[in-house]
C-alpha cells in the first residue's frame, strides 16, 4: 500500500470498489434529503435551546480565570519555545520539529480537537494571551482596540489569511522549508498581535485566520453556551445553526474545502507530469511549476465557491437583495463537509506524522540530547496498517459530513424560502451535495 504526503491511500484501502461507494454515497445522501423534505416540514433548529447543563464542578474548572492564565502561559511558552528552535535549533528541516507543529499540530490537530470541545484557539491563542496581558496592565476592556474594526470586511481578512497558509503549503516550491515555515509563523503572530491591538477582540474574531477556522469547526461540538454564558450540551446541529453570518463566511469555507480538493488532486500522476515539464522546460527554475500549482490551487477554490453561491441563489420567490444574501446565510452548511474532509484526508497524517514530529523534540537543538527517550521511539503505524478500516472511516466522515450539511441547509431554507419555493428551492443546492460527494470520494481515492 502506498501512502502518501498526508497518510491518504488509494481506492485499494476501501473494503469496497469505489464505484459502488460513490453510487452508495449518492444515494445515501438522496434519500436523506428526501426523508429530510417528507418529514422535516418546519424549522426545527434552535441555536438558543437550554440544552443540559454540564456539572457545576467542571464548569467551575473550565471556566475559571486561573485555568485560562495558566492555559495562556502554557500557549506562550511554547510559541517561544518554538520560536526559538525556528531560529536557533536544528538547521535541516526534516530533523526540525517546526514544520510539523505548523503543518500538523497547528493547522490539522487544532480543528480536530475543536470540533470535541470547541473553539479553543480562542483560549490557547499567543496572541490572544499577549492582547489579554496589555489590557490588563493598560485596564482596557478586550473589545476595545485603537479604532473599529471595519463591518466592510467581515471575514474576508481570514480568507486571505487562510489562502497564504493553503499556498504555502500546496504551491510553494518549498513548503516543508524551515525558513519558509518560520516567515508565515512569525508573519502570523506579528500580524494578529497588531491587529487586536489596534481592532481589540473583533480582530480575532473576523480576521485570525486559526481562530476563524477553529471556531468554525468549533460549532460542531455538542459544547455550548447559553446566552448568560453558561457551559451546555446542546446537539451540534443547533450549534451550527446558530453560526454567525459574516461577509467573507463562503469565501473562507470555499477556501478550506478547495484546498482539501486541490491537494488530493495534485497527487495525479498527469498533474506531476505536467509540473514536471514545466520545471524542466524552464530550467530547472521553479517559478513556472508554482505560478501553475497558485492557479490550480486559486481554480479549485473560485470553484468550490462559485458553484455554491450559485447553486444557493438558484431559487424563486427571492427578492434580488435576499438572493444575493442567501449564500452568506447558508454557508454553516458547509461547516460538517469541511469537518468530514479534515478527517478524511488528514487522520493518518494526524495520528502517524505528528507521533513523527513529537520524536523530533529529542533534539530540537542539534546538541546531541534525548529528551525523555524521545530518539528511541518508533513511530506505531496505527492505521496505515488497516487499509479496510481507514477507508471505511474516510467514507463514512465524508458521507456523514454531507448528510449533516444537507440537513443545515435544509433547516434554512425552510427559514429563508417561500412557502412556495421551499422543495424547488433547494434541488439545485442538493444536486451541488452531491456533485461534491462524488468528486471529493474520486479525488480522495483515486489520487
Amino acid at each position: 500500500m502506498t501512502i502518501l504526503a498526508h497518510g491518504i491511500g488509494g481506492a485499494s484501502d476501501l473494503p469496497i470498489p469505489l464505484t459502488y461507494a460513490l453510487i452508495g454515497a449518492a444515494w445515501a445522501l438522496t434519500f436523506s434529503f428526501g426523508i429530510l423534505v417528507f418529514a422535516w416540514r418546519e424549522p426545527r433548529l434552535n441555536p438558543r435551546s437550554p440544552g443540559f447543563a454540564l456539572p457545576p464542578a467542571f464548569r467551575a474548572v473550565v471556566d475559571a480565570p486561573l485555568a485560562r492564565v495558566f492555559l495562556a502561559a502554557v500557549s506562550l511558552v511554547g510559541t517561544a519555545l518554538v520560536l526559538a528552535i525556528a531560529l536557533l535549533g536544528q538547521r535541516d528541516s526534516a530533523l526540525s520539529p517546526v514544520p510539523g507543529v505548523l503543518y500538523i499540530f497547528l493547522w490539522v490537530g487544532v480543528p480536530v480537537v475543536s470540533l470535541v470541545l470547541g473553539p479553543v484557539w480562542q483560549v490557547i491563542s499567543a496572541p490572544r494571551a499577549i492582547h489579554r496581558a496589555l489590557c490588563a496592565v493598560l485596564g482596557r476592556p478586550l473589545d476595545r482596540g485603537v479604532v473599529r474594526y471595519p463591518e466592510s470586511w467581515g471575514q474576508w481578512p481570514a480568507a486571505v489569511g487562510l489562502f497564504t497558509f493553503v499556498w504555502l503549503e500546496l504551491a510553494y516550491s518549498e513548503p516543508s522549508s524551515l525558513a519558509a515555515v518560520t516567515t508565515w509563523l512569525i508573519g502570523y503572530l506579528a500580524v494578529t498581535t497588531v491587529g487586536l491591538i489596534v481592532c481589540g477582540t473583533a480582530w480575532a474574531e473576523n480576521a485570525d485566520p486559526l481562530e476563524v477556522y477553529s471556531s468554525l469547526l468549533g460549532r460542531s461540538s455538542a459544547l455550548g453556551r447559553r446566552d448568560t454564558g453558561e457551559l451546555v450540551l446542546r446537539s451540534p446541529l443547533a450549534n451550527l445553526a446558530g453560526t454567525p453570518v459574516r461577509l467573507g463566511g463562503v469565501a473562507v469555507a470555499a477556501t478550506l474545502l478547495g484546498s482539501t480538493a486541490f491537494d488530493s488532486f495534485s497527487s495525479f500522476p498527469f498533474w506531476r507530469a505536467l509540473l514536471a515539464d514545466a520545471g524542466s522546460g524552464s530550467g530547472g527554475s521553479s517559478i513556472l511549476p508554482t505560478l501553475i500549482r497558485t492557479l490550480g490551487l486559486l481554480g479549485f477554490i473560485v470553484f468550490v465557491g462559485g458553484i455554491f453561491v450559485l447553486a444557493a441563489r438558484a431559487t424563486g420567490g427571492l427578492t434580488p437583495l435576499d438572493r444575493k444574501l442567501i449564500p452568506g446565510r447558508l454557508a454553516h452548511s458547509l461547516t460538517p463537509i469541511i469537518a468530514g474532509y479534515i478527517v478524511a484526508h488528514y487522520l493518518t497524517f494526524l495520528v502517524e506524522k505528528g507521533q513523527a514530529t513529537v520524536i523530533l523534540f529529542a533534539d530540537p537543538f542539534d546538541q546531541g540530547w534525548d529528551l525523555a527517550g524521545l530518539a528511541d521511539r518508533d513511530v506505531a503505524y496505527l492505521l496505515s496498517t488497516h487499509p479496510a478500516l481507514l477507508g471505511t472511516i474516510k467514507v463514512l466522515a465524508v458521507l456523514l459530513g454531507h448528510i449533516v450539511g444537507v440537513a443545515l441547509a435544509h433547516d434554512r431554507c425552510l427559514r429563508l424560502l417561500p412557502r412556495a419555493h421551499r422543495l424547488s428551492g433547494q434541488l439545485a443546492l442538493m444536486l451541488t451535495m452531491v456533485g461534491f460527494t462524488f468528486t471529493g470520494l474520486y479525488l480522495l481515492f483515486e489520487a
